[in-house]
């Protein structure tokens, strides 16, 4: 059994721009047993970084260079590592990555953005739909953690400015359903699990200072199938470590 066990996911906006700042020091501190990497922007080859020892890399990179991308570091070799869900239209960005271990699965996840004018909302919504089936497909045959980046902040305490951004992408009343569905579902938001206050973010915008003035959105989670909540231990957001414009979040199981 993968016991004992502290998982982190962060959206570094490019792993190549991240090694130049503090991601390796950053690593051989936390020791993490699994972290999850989204928007890496690259493809195993174009970094030239030497991770620390005791750390397995698999990679998942979008056809398109320079775009998206999911990683995951493990210390524990999966059973099986699987770079798609399945469905052609939602498997050309490398947007999921999942991980069978022994005693439950893995899924890294970098959802699409609705854009600014909303024009991948469909899409979007599409994807919400097919990924939570994944999900639940996946369940039937042992627990699901999932974390990433999923570009929503779920209720109005999740973002700094809920009023003003109703209709925004992240903040859509669709998206927000979307995310809802996956607690109707029984996926637990661990943070939720420990913190029910405001003020808590994992995405600042980087105009205007916000990060300092910490006007941000909690848009990177983790969530666990209804099983495992006996297990989960403890739920972190590192707002302090810099390198990118989200920051780390984290769970730990027992």
């Amino acid at each position: 059994m993968f016991r004992g066990v502290k998982l982190i996911s962060w959206n570094v906006n490019g792993l190549r721009a991240v090694l130049k700042k503090n991601f390796l020091e950053y690593l051989a501190a936390e020791q993490p047993d699994v972290l999850c990497l989204q928007e890496t922007k690259c493809t195993p080859e174009q970094v030239e970084a030497v991770w620390p020892k005791g750390y397995t890399v698999y990679w998942n990179s979008a056809v398109k260079k320079g775009y998206s991308g999911t990683a995951i570091f493990t210390k524990v070799p999966p059973l099986k590592v699987v770079p798609h869900i399945g469905i052609s239209e939602h498997d050309n960005e490398g947007r999921v990555l999942t991980a069978e271990y022994q005693d439950f699965f893995l899924v890294n996840v970098y959802v699409p953005n609705s854009k600014r004018e909303l024009t991948r909302l469909p899409y979007r919504q599409q994807w919400d739909r097919d990924f939570l089936a994944y999900l639940k497909k996946l369940e039937k045959k042992k627990p699901v953690i999932w974390c990433g980046d999923l570009n929503v902040a779920h209720t109005e305490i999740d973002l700094a400015n809920p009023k003003a951004n109703v209709r925004n992408h992240g903040f859509t009343p669709e998206e927000r359903a979307g995310f809802s569905a996956c607690v109707t579902a029984g996926f637990v938001d661990t943070f939720r699990e420990f913190e029910r206050g405001g003020g808590h973010y994992t995405w600042w915008s980087p105009l205007s200072g916000a990060r300092a003035r910490n006007i941000g959105w909690r848009i990177d989670y983790f969530l666990i199938s209804q099983v495992l909540r006996p297990r989960l231990q403890g739920a972190f957001i590192q707002p302090k470590i810099m390198g990118s414009d989200h920051c780390p979040v984290g769970i730990e199981l027992v």
